[in-house]
């Protein structure tokens, strides 16, 4: 078995913009953002919008069926019985299951500059035994500046590209490092509203007096107006002031007057950079019943779409075995997303099978049926009376069921 661990002689190390020096200077703020705020991944995640992104992609992902399939005549066929499946399906090593797998490779990407990694553990024949996901700085990535060219390394020790799972961030950077700015706004706007509700808001006026005051009248003053005016049930009372007291109101600013609309925009503003239609992650303002069903299929197809795609091809590359790369392909079934909507599913499905695209089994697969008898003869139900028995269609079904009315007369004998 191949031994990660076996010691090497040392190699001249080359930074990258992608090693783990540069992305936790990066996303652990080292340099501050222009609010001033040094925003770190576990501060991030705190802001509601971020984590909520971040779960959505993620668990969408590992919430999907993953098949391996073989490549014949440029038709693709499932293959139940390969032996990557219960890796994929099951568990990919004795303390991870696969979803949870899928998950944190895809939250890795999300958040890590140097995208999400895990190493493949494989038998002496070159099969895959296990696969792990390390803690991120102990596997890490240098990219050559000129060719691209990706160099591993655990613990110092140089890893075999082949043996390295690695879905890769757009970009060039994690969204979680791109929108380190944006981040920072919402966080400013997160701790002042914290502050504006335990200071128990700002205070609605001052009162104004002609001559100075000792301590002792200024506190009988505090005193007599807030048991007159401050508390449940005395707001709208007569405020009588005299020796020439005046109370002046604050104005509100325009910045205070649009506080939610600022934290509004904030949610639209975090949305974009993950690339995730704003109702999906609880902007709702601008939602109606027929856009969110839109956004719903957006979702799948420009956000969810690049990643399982990244996803299939890191997966290809580091699991199958050189002579099986070129016959077998790894999919994740898309049409788990939408399941959900059960009307438009049995348009389509009714839609291919009358215009003869796929027959009723191939249908009921769709839907999880089993199938049955008969049910593999391209028939449209439409036009057509398929006999039950044979499994034939009736060349001319309109002589065998004829109008009311029009019968055949009997000719006489």
């Amino acid at each position: 078995m191949w031994n990660p661990f076996a010691k090497k002689a040392p190699e001249a190390e080359t930074k990258s913009l992608t090693s783990a020096a540069s992305w936790w200077e990066l996303i652990t703020g080292a340099a501050p953002t222009a609010a001033g705020i040094t925003v770190t991944a576990s501060e991030a995640m705190r802001v509601p919008v971020v984590a909520n992104a971040v779960q959505l992609i993620s668990e969408a992902v590992a919430s999907l069926d993953v098949f391996v399939k073989r490549i014949e005549g440029g038709t693709e066929t499932d293959d139940e019985a390969h032996q990557l499946l219960p890796l994929l399906r099951d568990e990919v090593n004795g303390w991870t299951s696969s979803f949870e797998f899928f998950r944190q490779i895809v939250i890795d990407a999300l958040t890590l500059d140097q995208g999400g990694m895990a190493l493949v553990v494989r038998a002496d024949d070159g099969r895959p035994l296990e696969i792990i996901r390390y803690t991120p700085g102990i596997l890490v990535v240098d990219i050559d500046q000129t060719t691209g060219e990706r160099t591993y390394k655990l613990n110092a020790q140089t890893i075999p590209a082949q043996n390295v799972i690695h879905l890769l961030s757009p970009l060039g950077r994690a969204p979680l490092t791109l929108a380190r700015e944006a981040i920072a706004v919402a966080v400013a706007l997160e701790r002042h509203a914290a502050r504006l509700f335990t200071n128990g808001a700002r205070p609605s006026g001052a009162l104004m007096m002609p001559a100075k005051l000792g301590e002792d009248a200024v506190k009988r003053i505090i005193s007599a107006w807030r048991a007159t005016h401050e508390g449940s049930g005395k707001d709208g009372r007569t405020a009588v002031l005299y020796d020439g007291a005046t109370f002046t109101p604050f104005a509100f600013s325009s910045t205070d007057a649009q506080f939610l609309e600022n934290r509004r925009f904030q949610i639209e503003e975090l949305a974009r950079i993950f690339n995730i239609p704003a109702p999906m992650v609880g902007d709702l303002s601008r939602a109606t019943w027929s856009n969110s069903e839109q956004k719903g299929r957006e979702f799948l197809s420009y956000t969810l779409e690049p990643w399982l795609r990244g996803l299939e091809g890191a997966l290809r590359r580091a699991l199958f075995l050189p002579e099986e790369r070129g016959s077998h392909v790894i999919r994740f079934d898309r049409d788990d997303l939408t399941r959900a909507d059960l009307a438009t599913r049995a348009t389509v499905i009714n839609s291919l099978i009358a215009s003869r695209t796929i027959n009723n089994n191939e249908g009921r697969q769709w839907l999880g049926l089993p199938p049955r008898e008969g049910g593999d003869e391209f028939l449209n139900p439409n036009i057509s009376q398929g006999n039950q028995e044979t499994g034939k269609e009736n060349p001319n079904p309109k002589q065998e069921h004829p109008e009311p009315g029009k019968e055949k007369a009997h000719e006489p004998e």
